[in-house]
């Protein structure tokens, strides 16, 4: 439909030429500095998609394939699982310009307390997961206690908790390891869907979870895209959009079917894949999740806007803890027992995660999708070097230099933003 109007002068025309072409060229991007600007702008998020391509081939054609196989993929989602549950919340952390060294003692503590009412005390399995979450919620208060209202820095109180619950761990299990679980408990980080809708030498029903994701996913990005054109942002050409739709799906899609043709659908890739929506939502969509990101990225501002900022950072801790204890049941559970040395090392795997997925050293930069492609491209890593025999100290040394370069890069982006280049 047009509109009628007055005369116009040539300048003016010119200038609403001008700015419908920019408009368009916004809209469709069609032009290489277009493509150019946007991916410049997004060097930080396509990067680590990027590496996490090139570590998969280079592994699969150093291992001959193994890396790939159905039965390994499994494996990298069972063994790893439980580092992911601990990126997520560690990421938001980050985010809001804090640090938590303890996670791994509250893995060790919560799998503890589970273990003793389960194997100890006979307990029903339900009831040994229930406590566990109590004990990680209430640890996560005790921490945002000392770092929200006392004043206390997030590295000394999480520090002084590392030490604390690991004792409390070996008190808790009397020094000595627990085990076996009860079978139904194994069953959440080891245990699959395997026959619901049948299918031939595949499980038809991890082939329609996967699908139905990707459906979503493909919906959720075509509306995306389609508001950022109304509002006249710089967006892919559409056939690029398309292109990048079609290489996630086949992705997935391939992942999908090396996990339909091994054993099934993972009962603990449910439990992460409902904790990656969940957080997704919250930390992009919700008030406390924008306050989150104020409070990483300018914590003067963000106070001066009304953020009552104890309060935020007094849950993030919750939160943290919350998900510490997640990790400590799914860990307990795959490790079929409690160990008083469990979780060693679990929240330099957890921040290595993040920071590697693009969360910033100052904070206020991050996301749940970024932390969790940094947890499996470690993951894929170490898998590999494993396969290939590497030495246990040659693996730490890569992995240490890896996040040395993630830093780097982080903060060669921020003096290159402060240059205006």
């Amino acid at each position: 439909m047009t509109q009628t109007v007055g005369p116009t002068s040539e300048p003016e025309a010119e200038s609403a030429t001008a700015q419908k072409d920019n408009a368009t060229a916004g809209a469709l991007g069609t032009g290489t500095s277009d493509v150019r600007t946007l991916l410049s702008r997004n060097l930080r998020t396509s990067g680590i998609y990027i590496a996490f391509v090139v570590v998969v081939a280079l592994f699969a054609i150093l291992t001959g394939g193994t890396s790939l196989s159905p039965g390994n993929i499994t494996n990298i989602v069972l063994q790893y699982s439980y580092i992911l549950i601990l990126a997520i919340g560690m990421v938001i952390v980050i985010i809001a310009g804090h640090i938590d060294l303890s996670v791994g003692s509250v893995v060790a503590v919560t799998g503890a307390v589970s273990a003793v009412l389960v194997i100890r005390h006979d307990q029903p399995w339900w009831v040994g997961v229930l406590a566990a979450l109590a004990v990680g919620l209430a640890i996560g208060a005790w921490h945002g206690f000392w770092v929200a209202y006392v004043g206390i820095p997030a590295f000394i109180v999480t520090l002084a908790g590392m030490l604390l619950f690991r004792g409390l761990t070996l008190q808790v299990l009397n020094n000595i390891s627990l085990s076996p679980f009860t079978p139904e408990y194994g069953k959440i980080a080891s245990g699959f869907s395997n026959g619901l809708l049948g299918g031939n030498g595949y499980d038809a029903f991890t082939l329609l979870i996967f699908g139905v994701a990707v459906v979503v996913y493909a919906f959720s990005q075509f509306r995306t895209r389609q508001a950022r054109v109304r509002y006249n942002q710089q967006v892919p050409s559409f056939p690029l959009f398309v292109a990048q739709i079609v290489v996630v799906a086949a992705v997935v899609m391939a992942f999908a079917w090396q996990l339909a043709t091994a054993r099934g659908l993972p009962y603990v890739l449910v439990i992460l894949a409902v904790l990656i929506l969940v957080y997704g939502v919250v930390t992009k969509r919700t008030v406390f999740g924008r306050q989150v990101y104020a409070i990483g990225g300018n914590l003067a501002a963000a106070t001066l806007s009304g953020v009552k900022v104890k309060v935020v950072n007094f849950w993030i801790f919750v939160n943290m803890g919350f998900l510490a204890a997640v990790a400590g049941v799914v860990f307990s559970s795959r490790s079929n027992g409690a160990q008083p040395s469990a979780g060693n090392s679990f929240e330099l795997d957890a921040i290595a995660a993040a920071f590697i997925g693009g969360a910033a050293v100052t904070g206020g930069v991050g996301t749940v999708v970024g932390a969790m492609v940094g947890g499996l491209l470690v993951g894929v890593m170490s898998n590999g070097m494993q396969l290939m025999g590497v030495d246990q100290s040659i693996q730490s040394m890569v992995k240490g230099l890896v996040l040395l370069l993630a830093v780097a890069f982080d903060v060669y982006n921020k003096r290159r933003a402060g240059s205006g280049r």
